[in-house]
Protein backbone atom coordinates (compact mmCIF):
# COMPACT_ATOMS: atom_id res chain seq x y z
CA UNK A 1 0.00 0.00 0.00
CA UNK A 2 1.01 3.41 -0.97
CA UNK A 3 0.08 5.31 2.10
CA UNK A 4 0.99 6.98 5.61
CA UNK A 5 -0.86 5.92 8.61
CA UNK A 6 0.78 7.45 11.45
CA UNK A 7 2.86 11.08 11.32
CA UNK A 8 4.78 12.16 14.39
CA UNK A 9 6.38 15.42 14.23
CA UNK A 10 9.28 16.10 16.15
CA UNK A 11 8.49 19.25 17.64
CA UNK A 12 10.13 18.76 21.28
CA UNK A 13 12.88 21.05 21.08
CA UNK A 14 9.78 23.74 19.52
CA UNK A 15 8.44 27.18 21.45
CA UNK A 16 4.92 25.83 22.14
CA UNK A 17 2.90 26.81 18.74
CA UNK A 18 -0.09 29.70 18.44
CA UNK A 19 -3.27 28.87 18.22
CA UNK A 20 -3.48 29.19 14.95
CA UNK A 21 -0.56 26.90 13.81
CA UNK A 22 -1.69 24.31 15.93
CA UNK A 23 -5.05 24.24 14.31
CA UNK A 24 -3.31 24.25 11.20
CA UNK A 25 -1.28 21.20 12.10
CA UNK A 26 -4.19 18.90 13.68
CA UNK A 27 -6.06 19.61 10.34
CA UNK A 28 -3.34 18.87 7.75
CA UNK A 29 -2.34 15.60 10.29
CA UNK A 30 -6.28 14.43 10.21
CA UNK A 31 -6.29 15.15 6.19
CA UNK A 32 -3.26 13.15 5.43
CA UNK A 33 -4.34 10.36 7.51
CA UNK A 34 -7.61 10.50 5.68
CA UNK A 35 -6.23 10.84 2.23
CA UNK A 36 -2.62 10.57 0.77
CA UNK A 37 -0.22 8.66 -1.69
CA UNK A 38 3.14 8.38 0.09
CA UNK A 39 5.39 5.50 -1.70
CA UNK A 40 9.22 5.03 -1.67
CA UNK A 41 10.77 4.26 -4.84
CA UNK A 42 13.12 1.95 -6.03
CA UNK A 43 16.88 3.43 -4.90
CA UNK A 44 20.32 2.15 -6.38
CA UNK A 45 18.57 -1.09 -7.42
CA UNK A 46 17.94 -2.29 -3.55
CA UNK A 47 13.95 -3.05 -2.87
CA UNK A 48 12.28 -1.23 -0.11
CA UNK A 49 9.94 -2.57 1.94
CA UNK A 50 6.24 -2.53 1.42
CA UNK A 51 3.56 0.43 2.74
CA UNK A 52 1.89 1.70 4.27
CA UNK A 53 4.06 3.66 6.27
CA UNK A 54 4.54 5.41 9.37
CA UNK A 55 5.93 9.49 8.95
CA UNK A 56 8.42 10.87 11.48
CA UNK A 57 8.74 14.72 10.41
CA UNK A 58 11.45 16.85 12.04
CA UNK A 59 14.41 19.44 11.50
CA UNK A 60 17.74 18.30 12.68
CA UNK A 61 21.18 20.29 12.16
CA UNK A 62 18.97 22.68 9.77
CA UNK A 63 17.70 20.13 7.73
CA UNK A 64 14.29 18.39 7.14
CA UNK A 65 14.08 15.03 8.28
CA UNK A 66 12.04 12.10 7.11
CA UNK A 67 12.31 9.31 9.23
CA UNK A 68 10.08 6.84 7.57
CA UNK A 69 9.11 3.41 8.82
CA UNK A 70 6.63 0.33 7.75
CA UNK A 71 3.37 -0.47 9.96
CA UNK A 72 5.58 -2.78 11.92
CA UNK A 73 8.19 0.19 12.98
CA UNK A 74 10.90 -0.84 11.28
CA UNK A 75 12.93 1.47 9.26
CA UNK A 76 11.83 2.19 5.81
CA UNK A 77 14.05 4.92 5.04
CA UNK A 78 15.26 8.05 6.23
CA UNK A 79 16.28 11.14 4.39
CA UNK A 80 17.66 14.72 4.68
CA UNK A 81 16.45 17.75 2.81
CA UNK A 82 17.89 21.22 2.94
CA UNK A 83 15.72 23.78 4.26
CA UNK A 84 17.14 26.23 2.05
CA UNK A 85 14.58 26.15 -1.17
CA UNK A 86 11.76 26.10 1.57
CA UNK A 87 12.71 29.00 2.99
CA UNK A 88 11.04 32.25 1.05
CA UNK A 89 8.08 30.36 0.01
CA UNK A 90 7.60 29.38 4.08
CA UNK A 91 8.34 33.16 4.97
CA UNK A 92 5.87 34.40 2.28
CA UNK A 93 3.21 31.36 3.40
CA UNK A 94 3.31 32.53 6.75
CA UNK A 95 2.72 36.14 6.17
CA UNK A 96 -0.23 35.74 4.03
CA UNK A 97 -1.33 33.66 6.65
CA UNK A 98 -1.01 36.56 9.03
CA UNK A 99 -2.73 38.68 6.74
CA UNK A 100 -5.39 36.31 6.67
CA UNK A 101 -6.00 35.60 10.13
CA UNK A 102 -6.37 39.55 10.73
CA UNK A 103 -8.84 39.58 7.62
CA UNK A 104 -11.20 37.42 8.84
CA UNK A 105 -11.61 39.47 12.48
CA UNK A 106 -12.41 42.47 10.05
CA UNK A 107 -12.63 42.67 6.46
CA UNK A 108 -15.75 41.53 4.66
CA UNK A 109 -15.69 38.49 2.85
CA UNK A 110 -14.62 39.57 -0.59
CA UNK A 111 -11.64 40.63 0.25
CA UNK A 112 -10.62 38.03 2.76
CA UNK A 113 -11.57 35.50 -0.10
CA UNK A 114 -9.09 37.43 -2.62
CA UNK A 115 -6.17 36.99 0.72
CA UNK A 116 -7.49 33.25 0.62
CA UNK A 117 -6.69 32.83 -2.84
CA UNK A 118 -3.54 34.34 -2.86
CA UNK A 119 -2.41 32.16 0.51
CA UNK A 120 -3.62 28.99 -1.80
CA UNK A 121 -1.12 30.02 -4.64
CA UNK A 122 1.71 30.01 -2.20
CA UNK A 123 0.77 26.75 -0.14
CA UNK A 124 0.75 24.99 -4.06
CA UNK A 125 3.99 26.83 -4.87
CA UNK A 126 5.28 25.26 -1.45
CA UNK A 127 3.91 21.98 -2.20
CA UNK A 128 5.33 22.10 -5.73
CA UNK A 129 9.16 22.92 -4.34
CA UNK A 130 8.66 19.78 -1.50
CA UNK A 131 7.24 17.24 -4.62
CA UNK A 132 10.78 18.55 -6.51
CA UNK A 133 12.71 18.08 -3.28
CA UNK A 134 11.40 14.50 -2.45
CA UNK A 135 12.33 13.30 -6.36
CA UNK A 136 13.69 10.05 -6.51
CA UNK A 137 13.33 9.74 -2.37
CA UNK A 138 9.50 9.08 -2.19
CA UNK A 139 6.57 9.88 -4.43
CA UNK A 140 3.31 11.64 -3.38
CA UNK A 141 0.67 13.67 -5.09
CA UNK A 142 0.08 17.03 -5.05
CA UNK A 143 -2.35 16.59 -1.72
CA UNK A 144 -0.70 15.08 0.23
CA UNK A 145 2.54 17.39 -0.86
CA UNK A 146 0.24 20.64 0.11
CA UNK A 147 -0.58 19.12 3.87
CA UNK A 148 3.19 17.72 4.17
CA UNK A 149 4.41 21.07 3.30
CA UNK A 150 1.87 22.43 5.98
CA UNK A 151 3.66 20.46 8.36
CA UNK A 152 7.06 21.75 7.57
CA UNK A 153 5.33 25.05 8.01
CA UNK A 154 4.62 24.36 11.59
CA UNK A 155 8.18 23.13 12.21
CA UNK A 156 9.61 25.86 10.73
CA UNK A 157 7.50 28.36 12.81
CA UNK A 158 9.66 26.83 16.10
CA UNK A 159 12.85 26.57 14.30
Amino acid sequence: MTRLIAITLDDKNLPPPTPEIEQERKVAVFDLLEDNTFALPVRDGRDVPDGPYRLGLGIREKRLVFDVQTEANTVAGEFHLSLGPFRQVVKDYFQICESYFDAVKTLPPSQIETIDMARRGIHNEGARVLQERLEGKADVDEDTARRLFTLICVLHFGA
